[in-house]
């Protein structure tokens, strides 16, 4: 990928900026299941959707699409999950001074009928439509900017989540999503200690000149000690250094999910003693539950993460990714609704 140097004020390789897709696989995939009563889907047919798309006014879950029906699988439970680039206790947290931001953003979906699970990844700097408010939390409106900063207008606890729930159901088309768990950054060396080692392949040199352990190909040792490191690691100098980094978390995320279930398996006070160790860094409105059923349906999925498709662009200040409208459409039909 040919990579520019950014403004000086990024040309720092010292800013590193969190992606946690582990705490999907800790919480997607070590903890219960709790059926969140489904609140009602509304397809979005503005912005973004081809035409000719319509929604039936006698039943919201159908749509038509190039003259095929779809009906919403009412069987699914959609969950969002995040990593926030704070290092601070969500105890601490009190406004958009402290509140961070969401850097890694992807919606886990339970079909509880097959108890398959589908993984889908949204880019932090998808641009889209978000609210924007003043500091005294009074909306200033609607305006498109980087999805990820919409929980930096929360307080960083469940004003930050609900308000990213929101932006995300309206990307994804009025989706419903059903529940959200966002952990900050201190929470990866807690999940890594627990863990243990874990033995991957590194399959780029994406990290390799900030650190040589990490060199292209070889197989190392993922472990407490710099799980964090591999994770949320990127060169901000580079342009569309977090797209190349999500590579490194979906390497983590296949070796970790066997070694999840090992321990889950194995030691029956695992997943309590995640849960208490994480729980200051975390924000969630589902129960432990959920996480279990999650962790069962695992066992039955291939777990391939689907991104938002689009293109990454240099923006005039940061990085852009822009949505493929009609390509996300597609893809949300074919993930969470039906063919009649």
């Amino acid at each position: 990928m040919k990579t520019k140097r950014r403004r000086s004020q990024r040309q720092s390789r010292a800013r590193i900026v969190i992606v946690v897709i582990v705490i999907i696989l800790v919480a997607a995939l070590c903890v219960g299941y709790f059926l969140w009563k489904q609140t009602q889907g509304v397809v979005k047919t503005s912005t973004g959707a081809s035409q000719g798309e319509t929604v039936s006014s006698s039943d919201q879950s159908t749509v038509e699409y190039e003259g095929a029906t779809y009906r919403y699988n009412d069987h699914l439970s959609n969950y969002l999950f995040m990593g926030i680039d704070s290092t601070e206790e969500v105890s601490e947290m009190e406004s958009q001074l402290d509140a961070g931001q969401a850097d890694s953003i992807y919606l886990v979906s339970l079909d509880r009928a097959t108890e398959q699970v589908q993984v889908l990844s949204i880019p932090r700097d998808t641009i889209t439509e978000i609210e924007v408010f003043n500091p005294s939390g009074i909306s200033l409106g609607m305006t498109d900017n980087h999805i990820n900063l919409q929980y930096a207008y929360g307080d960083g606890k469940e004003e930050s989540c609900e308000l990213m729930k929101t932006a995300v159901s309206n990307l994804l088309h009025g989706l419903p999503i059903q529940g959200y768990y966002s952990m900050n950054i201190s929470g990866i060396s807690e999940i890594g200690k627990l863990v243990g080692d874990v033995e991957i392949v590194v399959p780029d040199d994406s990290l390799e000149e900030y650190d040589p352990y990490f060199k292209e190909g070889a197989t190392v040792v993922i472990n407490g000690d710099n799980v964090e490191e591999f994770l949320r690691y990127r060169d901000s100098g580079k342009s569309q250094s977090a797209l190349v980094r999500q590579q490194r978390q979906k390497t983590y995320l296949k070796a970790l999910i066997p070694k999840l279930q090992e321990k889950t398996q194995t030691d029956s006070s695992f997943v309590g003693n995640m849960l208490n160790d994480i729980q200051p860094y975390t924000v969630t409105n589902m129960g432990n539950d959920v996480f279990v059923k999650l962790l069962n349906a695992a066992g039955n999925s291939t777990l391939e993460t689907q991104t938002v498709p689009g293109e990454g662009v240099e923006g005039e200040y940061y990085d852009e990714y822009h949505v493929d409208d009609d390509a996300l459409y597609k893809l949300v039909l074919s993930m969470f609704y039906n063919k009649l």
